[in-house]
């Protein structure tokens, strides 16, 4: 029976939040995924701003205001946001280099009736999600 399955994690200080993600999707075969809520907060961040080459990074202490996006072994898209202590905010794609302060506490859900690819369809210049029933 296909069924969408719940998966709880938390990241302990010092761990990357992009690589830990995807280790666990790796480790738990999710073809199809979905970010559902992250609360937590980081020290150092990485993330590329919309339309610009490269990532912009910054250190500091910095909630976790969102984390939202696509999961698969296949390739996974994450956009983040964070405050700093006057609450002013930044947003992003996800990079690797977003290192957990204190904690991140990590809700997903996944389908086994899914398949999830990251592939370029001409549509635009890059991979975008393609999505397969399974």
């Amino acid at each position: 029976m296909k069924e969408t399955r719940n998966h709880v994690l938390r990241l302990k200080p010092g761990e990357d939040l992009k690589k830990s993600i995807q280790h666990y999707v790796n480790n738990h075969h999710i073809q199809a995924g979905w970010m559902v809520t992250c609360v937590g907060s980081i020290t150092n961040y990485q993330l590329r701003l919309a339309n610009q080459p490269a990532g912009t990074t910054g250190s500091g202490h910095f909630e976790i205001v969102s984390l939202n996006g696509t999961l698969s072994q296949n390739g996974s898209h994450l956009h983040m946001s964070i405050s700093d202590s006057t609450g002013k905010t930044i947003g992003g794609h996800l990079m690797e280099g977003n290192i957990v302060y204190t904690t991140a506490e990590i809700v997903l859900q996944s389908s086994d009736s899914l398949v999830f690819r990251r592939e370029k369809d001409g549509s635009t210049p890059w991979e975008e999600l393609q999505i397969e029933k399974n």
